[in-house]
């Protein structure tokens, strides 16, 4: 220590407080200035009692820090206080937790300060400390530095926790730079480097590490740098080999896979070191990642053909090889099986039954090549093995099971399928309507469901039960429903005295916040004015934005007034609140909802009797003399309604001028006068068009499609029309949608159109796995309730997948997942009408679209299973095509199963 800083230290301990050197008080003054070199010559000129007694004035201070505002000046005394409390603790375990404090985590003493001041301690505990530290989780971020310098001068061994190999990593990746030494002299020069390489190769997640590199690959390099000192003696090979093969066999992450394979690459492992892993490579070949798994069976191949391997174990590696799902690897070894049996004929008898392991296959293309080694090498096997391979080759493809069973030397009756009767199709249960539960009770499970409702995504069920619950209860009681849902509400951001700089009037103006406005209206928190102007200019003039903006404003309209209502003079209930979850309406409940009205002397909401007829039940009716037997204008309204057959809009199909493979729809609106209906439903019925306008706006949300199909109960053809357009962008640009839109719309009341139809071709082909996913159910509840237009479904694919706006590659998976569910027959027929498209587009330019071979694939896999096909147009022409691609084999093995083109 320089006499400066112990001048410097004299001058904090005896002017900041005019006490005597030492004292708490005088180190806490020296703390708050942040002059941590201050500190630490302070703290050193301390003795142990001295540092005892200033610990809980540090930690007073630490607790009075913690509170501070981020950007309070006193949070610069941080760095000092750091220092201090490390210098002042006494016991390893209690230093290496004030040292690993998350509030010091960001502003901590820096390392060489912390080592100053704990340099006096014993090599023992040091060490502790240093133990300590490296056990703490990398989240704590304990510096590399500090841990380390505790090492050195400890004279220990370092620890091999994961924070300190990874902090040993980090610091030589950048302390060598770009032009300073390479990384391999900084690596040699490390005294526990064989220590520190063995546990690297025990860390998880440590594969992004092995493969970055500053600079110059060679120089700078993890693995150049291993392979080089491994080279040159600095590790031992051996070790090394070992290690790298090891840490495969572990398993973990694909890119730690890949980072450790590269090492072994690079090590390049002689035909002998392969040899004494044969096992290892085996058990690789099986179980592996797929790069790791290529590699053990490109190493096994060579020893194969050297005939390093017996014939047990290449029969052994190769059964592991044929299970795997990656179809180029059982290509591969299938390729090795037949260059091993061709080089040793007569081993035919012990190979054979692992090529058989390739009949249960899903790709009808590696049972094909499975067969065909079959028929050139199944004479040389003996006839016990020919009699258990016709067992096995029950697996195979119908169209291969004649060529298996001649390869074996039996008749292809032999192998004939037993008559499992007809084809049984599995398709979900029908969903069966669920009525809404009964109107809340009391003030206390309102309060429940208002929790449930702001916290969670909202539900059609639980919104209406909750908006009707406000409304009865402020009715009821409104001092008890505020005493009740106060705790609930008293942290959003509208309530009262919560933000004073929000204005809620003006925020609630042009947006509800879901139930929000509502519950702000309870509380006063909005005004009367507000309300009553935003409910009243909701929809107003705004008939010429995107086609589906309609559909938003029913539902903000209800929330506004029922806001307006609770603020006002609240109804004893709500008429619109459905009698289903679907949003459908008894006609017998409305009828004795507005019977209860005209007995209390209550007249009707605008909004919330419009939106009760249009989620009426039609019965023919039957309901309509009750309802004109009330004597009210909505008892006559609701009795004309109840007999007027409504007429459904006509929805056609249309293509934008910019891109005439993207389908849309148009919509027509509803014959009959809109007069009598409120502003936000006039829009409703009128005309709507995609087509020549862009098909994007920024106030779409698909997480409302529930309550739109609620608002229109029995019209999801409408709501599917007006939005089909913003949800064709899970296809068309790869967007990714609402997953339960889809399913809500099969499981929603009311005819399925093209709109309904396109919208399930679009999700058919998007881009995200879920969205796909909620496509297949949508598709499967549609086949169950016989609403599916198979042919419609189909025609729409194939229009789409052959101008290239929907991925064939994509439709395969769909098709697949909703073939394997049992739904056979079902797949078959939407794929029967969506294939011709895209096999003319085939046999015109001479290729076929990417997944194409795979949609054959998966229409041949459903006509074996279901047991009927016809003919498909344009099928024949690909199929007489010469050459072994899979296009044209999947192509002649459908033809096999359907006959000629149906149309030539």
């Amino acid at each position: 220590m320089t006499n400066t800083t112990a001048t410097a230290g004299t001058a904090a301990r005896t002017g900041a407080t005019g006490s005597a050197p030492g004292t708490p008080e005088d180190l806490v003054a020296a703390v708050r200035t942040g002059k941590t070199a201050v500190v630490v010559a302070l703290v050193r000129d301390m003795d142990a009692a001295e540092r005892r007694a200033a610990l809980p004035a540090l930690k007073e201070l630490r607790k009075e820090l913690r509170g501070a505002r981020w950007n309070d000046p006193a949070r610069a005394a941080y760095p000092a206080l750091h220092a201090a409390g490390a210098g002042c603790q006494s016991g390893a375990a209690a230093t290496a937790t004030w040292l690993a404090g998350a509030d010091m985590r960001w502003s901590g003493a820096k390392s060489r300060h912390l080592l100053d001041l704990l340099s006096d301690r014993t090599p023992e505990w040091q060490a502790e400390v240093a133990r300590r530290l490296a056990d703490r989780p990398l989240a704590s971020r304990v510096p590399y530095e500090l841990m380390s310098g505790l090492v050195q001068r400890a004279g220990c061994e370092p620890p091999t926790t994961e924070a300190y190999v990874r902090g040993w990593m980090e610091h030589l990746s950048r302390s060598g730079g770009s032009r300073g030494p390479k990384l391999q002299d900084r690596l040699a020069a490390d005294p526990h480097l064989v220590r520190m390489v063995a546990a690297l190769f025990a860390q998880d997640d440590v594969g992004w590490q092995l493969e970055w590199t500053y600079g110059n690959d060679a120089d700078h390099g993890w693995t150049p740098a291993l392979t080089e000192l491994t080279a040159a003696g600095v590790l031992d090979r051996a070790t090394m080999v070992a290690a790298c093969v090891a840490r495969l066999l572990r398993g973990g992450k694909p890119h730690d896979q890949r980072a450790f394979l590269g090492v072994l690459t690079a090590l390049s492992p002689t035909r002998e070191e392969e040899r004494e892993r044969i096992a290892d490579w085996t058990a690789l070949l099986a179980d592996a990642v797929g790069p790791v798994a290529a590699y053990a069976q490109k190493v096994l191949g060579g020893l194969a053909l050297d005939e390093n391997l017996t014939i047990r174990q290449v029969a052994e590696s190769s059964r592991g090889a044929l299970f795997r799902p990656e179809k180029k690897l059982v290509r591969a070894q299938l390729v090795l099986l037949g260059k091993v049996l061709t080089a040793s004929p007569g081993t035919a008898s012990e190979l054979l039954p692992a090529v058989a392991d390739a009949f249960g296959h899903p790709d009808t293309d590696v049972q094909e090549r499975a067969v065909k080694l079959l028929e050139k090498h199944a004479r040389r096997a003996d006839e016990g093995v020919r009699a258990d391979l016709l067992g096995v080759a029950e697996q195979l493809s119908t169209v291969l099971r004649p060529r298996a069973a001649a390869a074996l030397g039996f008749a292809p009756a032999a192998l004939e399928p037993l008559d499992a009767g007809p084809h049984e199709e599995y398709l979900p249960p029908v969903p069966e309507p669920v009525r809404l539960d009964p109107p809340i009770g009391s003030v206390a499970e309102l309060a429940e469901e208002i929790s449930a409702l702001v916290t969670a995504r909202e539900e059609v069920a639980v919104f209406e039960r909750v908006l009707d619950g406000l409304v009865r209860h402020a009715h009821a009681d409104r001092a008890a429903l505020v005493e009740a849902v106060r705790p609930v509400v008293a942290r959003r951001w509208w309530y009262p005295g919560k933000h004073p700089h929000l204005t809620p009037d003006k925020r609630f103006a042009t947006s509800t916040f879901g139930i929000d406005v509502v519950l702000a209206a309870l509380f006063d928190a909005v005004g009367t004015d507000t309300l009553h102007r935003a409910t009243r200019r909701n929809g107003a003039g705004e008939e010429g934005e995107c086609p589906h903006s309609w559909l938003n404003r029913p539902r903000r309209a209800r929330l506004w007034e029922a806001a307006h209502l609770v603020r006002t003079d609240p109804p004893p209930f709500l008429l619109a609140t459905p009698t289903w979850t679907s949003g459908l309406l008894a006609a017998e409940d409305l009828v004795a909802r507005l019977a209860e009205y005209r007995d209390r002397g209550v007249r009707p909401a605008e909004t919330d009797f419009a939106q009760a007829l249009l989620r009426v039940e039609r019965d023919g009716g039957a309901r309509a003399a009750e309802a004109l037997a009330l004597g009210t204008p909505e008892g006559e309204r609701l009795a004309r309604w109840l007999t007027t057959e409504e007429a459904a809009p006509e929805v056609t199909l249309t293509a934008p001028l910019r891109d005439p493979h993207h389908l849309l729809v148009n919509v027509g609106g509803i014959p009959g006068s809109q007069e009598e209906w409120p502003e936000v439903f006039r829009g409703l019925g009128l005309p709507a068009s995609h087509g020549r306008r862009p098909w994007s706006c920024d106030h779409w949300h698909a997480a409302g499609e529930a309550h739109r199909l609620a608002a229109l109960p029995g019209r999801r053809e409408m709501v599917a029309a007006r939005i089909v357009d913003q949800f064709s962008r899970v296809a068309t640009v790869d967007a990714r949608g609402d997953v339960a839109y889809l399913p809500l719309l099969a499981e929603a009341p009311g005819p399925a159109g093209v709109a309904v139809h396109l919208s399930v071709a679009y999700g058919l082909g998007a881009r995200a796995g879920e969205d796909r996913t909620a496509a297949v159910d949508a598709l499967l509840v549609l086949a169950a309730r016989g609403d599916l237009d198979a042919a419609r479904l189909g025609g729409l694919l194939g229009t789409l997948a052959a101008g290239g706006t929907v991925k064939a590659s994509r439709l395969v998976d769909s098709m697949s997942t909703a073939a394997t569910t049992g739904a056979y027959a079902t797949v078959w027929a939407v794929l029967r009408e969506a294939l011709p498209p895209l096999l003319e587009d085939a046999v015109r330019s001479g290729k076929g679209a990417r997944g194409l071979a795979d949609l054959l694939a998966t229409a041949a896999d459903c006509v074996e299973r279901c047991g009927t096909g016809s003919g498909v147009p344009h099928l024949e022409s690909l199929a007489e095509r010469g050459g072994g691609s899979r296009l044209v084999s999947q192509a002649r093995r459908l033809k096999a199963l359907t006959g000629a083109d149906a149309d030539g």
